[in-house]
C-alpha cells in the first residue's frame, strides 16, 4: 500500500452500508420488516397507535402507573407498606388516549439519570371539518383542513381512509373506521383531467390545487324513501307513491342520504359530527418495494417507523443500568402544541411522580438524564439533487441518522447536540455493532424543519436526534429501507443497554 493510501485510510472516514454489517442476518430484518408492516396497517393514527401498543402491556409485565400506589394519604412517600418501583419493573401511564409513556426500572438510582427516547405519533393527513358534509351539484362532499405539512397535490386521485372517532352526547365514544377491508368503499378527491388542464399547467406547484379543493367524494345518489316493489299497480297505490315522491323532494338529498348511511352504521347525527375526531388518511397497505424488497413503502411512517423501533427495544428491555422512559408523543406535526404534544408538560410531571415514590430528586434526574429525539432524516435523493448537500446527507441503506441539529436556515428553531453527547452515543453505537450515519436537513438555505428535541431540552436534559432515513417525506406513500428500520432498532436497544 502506498503512503498516500495508507494515509488516506488512516485520515478519511465513510460510513458503512447497513447490509454489509456481518452482525446481523438478512432473516433478522425480513421479519422485523413483515411485522412493522402489519403495523404500519394497524396504526394510521395516534390514537390507534396507543391502542396497538395498550394489546402488548400486560402480557409484557407492565402496570399502570399511579403515584397514589405509592404514597400515603398525605401525599408523603411511604416509609413502608407500598414499596417503590424495583429494578425490571415495567410501568405505563397513557395521555388522553393519544400519547403514551413506557418505563422501564434500572439498577441505577434514578438520580444517576434516565436513558429516554421520544418518537411522535401522529403524521399529516386531511382532517374532517367541524362540519364537513357538504352537497355541491348532487354530489356530497367531505370538507377536509390539511393537518401538517403536506403538498396537496399528492393527496388527490388515489383512494382514501376514513378514521377517527365520535364523541356522543351521552358520552359514548364510537369508533370509526371506513375503507381498510377490501370489501369497504373508499374516498377520493378529483383533480382536473389533461386535457382541460391547460390554466392549471400554467400555475406554480403549489397553487394547482388548494386547501378548499381537498373535497373528498363521499356519495352521489340521493336519499329515497323505501318502496314495496311487489305492490299493485292501482290507482290508489300511484297516489300513495305520488305523495313519497313528493316527501322525498328534499334539499340537499344526496347529503341526507350520506348522513342517513353513516347513522346506520355507527349511530350518530351531523350533530355529533360537531365533536369527532375524523381524519381520512390514504388506504393502501404498507407494501415491499422494488423487485429486491429492500424498502418499505406506506403512509406514517413519519415517524410511526422511529416509535415502532423504540417500543420494540422498550418491551425487550429486562433489567437495563439505568432506567429507561420511552415516549410516544402526540400534534408534533403542527407545532407539539396541546396537552399530549411534547410542549406540554406530561412527560415532566411523569418524571416528577416517579421521582418522588423513588426518592429521588426531580432536578438532579433531569441534569444526569440523556435523550433520543427519534424522528425521521431527509434521505438524499438522486432526482432532487440540488437540494441537498450529498456529503452531509444521509442515505437510504446506511443505518440510522444522527443528527446533530435540524432547524431551518441558520439552525433556527434547533436544539444542536453538544459534542460530549455527540461522542457518547456514537461510543455506544460502536460498541453494540450498530450500523448510523451522519445526516442533516438538506442544503443551508434550501429550507429546514424542526423535531421534539428543543422540547426535551428545555427541561435541562441533553438529546440528539436520531432516526431513519425517508424518501418521499410527507408524501401519502414514503419510503425506507428495511435495513436502516433494523438499525434504529437496535440503536435504541444499544442506547437503553
Amino acid at each position: 500500500m502506498s503512503n498516500a493510501k495508507k494515509l488516506q485510510k488512516e485520515l478519511t472516514w465513510k460510513f458503512p452500508t447497513a447490509f454489509s454489517n456481518k452482525k446481523i442476518t438478512e432473516k433478522a430484518v425480513n421479519d422485523f420488516a413483515a411485522e412493522y408492516r402489519k403495523y404500519l396497517d394497524s396504526c394510521k393514527t395516534e390514537r390507534e397507535f396507543v391502542t396497538y401498543a395498550g394489546s402488548f402491556l400486560e402480557k409484557h409485565g407492565y402496570r399502570e402507573f399511579r403515584k397514589s400506589d405509592y404514597t400515603a394519604p398525605s401525599g408523603k412517600a411511604e416509609t413502608s407498606g407500598k414499596k417503590a418501583p424495583a429494578p425490571g419493573d415495567k410501568l405505563f401511564f397513557v395521555n388522553r388516549n393519544k400519547a403514551l409513556v413506557m418505563c422501564t426500572i434500572g439498577k441505577k438510582p434514578l438520580n444517576e439519570g434516565l436513558r429516554i427516547t421520544v418518537s411522535h405519533v401522529d403524521s399529516p393527513r386531511l382532517d374532517l371539518k367541524p362540519f364537513p358534509v357538504s352537497e355541491r351539484n348532487e354530489i356530497a362532499y367531505l370538507k377536509t383542513h390539511y393537518y401538517g405539512g403536506i403538498r396537496k397535490y399528492q393527496w388527490v386521485t388515489i383512494p382514501l381512509a376514513l378514521h377517527g372517532v365520535v364523541a356522543k352526547d351521552d358520552g359514548t365514544m364510537v369508533t370509526v373506521n371506513i375503507g381498510e377491508d377490501p370489501e369497504d368503499p373508499v374516498f377520493y378527491i378529483t383533480d382536473l383531467l389533461p386535457h382541460l388542464g391547460q390554466m392549471q399547467n400554467e400555475l406554480k406547484l403549489k397553487d394547482g390545487i388548494k386547501g378548499e379543493m381537498l373535497r373528498a367524494i363521499g356519495a352521489t345518489l340521493p336519499y329515497r324513501s323505501d318502496r314495496d316493489d311487489g305492490r299493485k299497480d292501482d290507482k290508489k297505490e300511484d297516489k300513495k307513491e305520488d305523495k313519497r315522491d313528493s316527501e322525498d323532494c328534499v334539499k340537499d338529498a344526496v347529503k341526507l342520504n350520506l348522513l342517513r348511511l353513516l347513522n346506520e352504521k355507527y349511530g350518530f347525527t351531523e350533530r355529533d359530527l360537531l365533536t369527532a375526531e375524523l381524519s381520512l388518511v390514504p388506504a393502501q397497505k404498507a407494501r415491499e418495494v422494488g423487485l429486491d424488497r429492500s424498502l418499505i413503502g406506506s403512509y406514517g411512517q413519519d415517524d410511526r417507523v422511529c416509535a415502532f423501533g423504540a417500543f420494540r427495544a422498550e418491551l425487550e428491555a429486562k433489567k437495563p443500568e439505568y432506567t429507561t422512559l420511552t415516549v410516544f408523543a402526540d400534534k408534533e406535526e403542527i407545532g407539539s402544541y396541546g396537552p399530549t404534544g411534547m410542549s406540554s408538560d406530561f412527560m415532566l410531571h411523569f418524571i416528577e411522580d416517579l421521582a418522588e415514590v423513588c426518592h429521588g430528586d426531580v432536578n438532579t434526574i433531569l441534569r444526569a438524564s440523556n435523550a433520543l429525539s427519534t424522528d425521521v432524516g431527509a434521505a438524499f435523493d438522486p432526482n432532487f439533487a440540488s437540494v441537498y448537500d450529498e456529503e452531509n446527507s444521509c442515505k437510504i441503506n446506511h443505518g440510522c441518522v444522527l443528527t446533530k441539529y435540524t432547524g431551518a436556515r441558520g439552525k433556527s428553531g434547533s436544539n444542536d447536540a453538544s459534542a460530549e453527547l455527540m461522542s457518547m452515543v456514537s461510543r455506544i453505537f460502536s460498541k453494540h455493532n450498530v450500523t448510523w450515519q451522519i445526516g442533516e436537513l438538506g442544503a443551508v438555505d434550501a429550507g429546514g424543519g424542526g423535531t421534539v428535541a428543543l422540547y426535551i431540552a428545555r427541561f435541562d436534559i441533553s438529546v440528539v436526534d436520531l432516526g431513519v432515513p425517508i424518501l418521499a417525506m410527507h408524501s401519502p406513500f414514503e419510503l425506507a429501507a428495511k435495513y436502516d428500520i433494523y438499525s434504529l432498532y437496535q440503536a435504541v436497544q444499544a442506547f437503553y443497554k
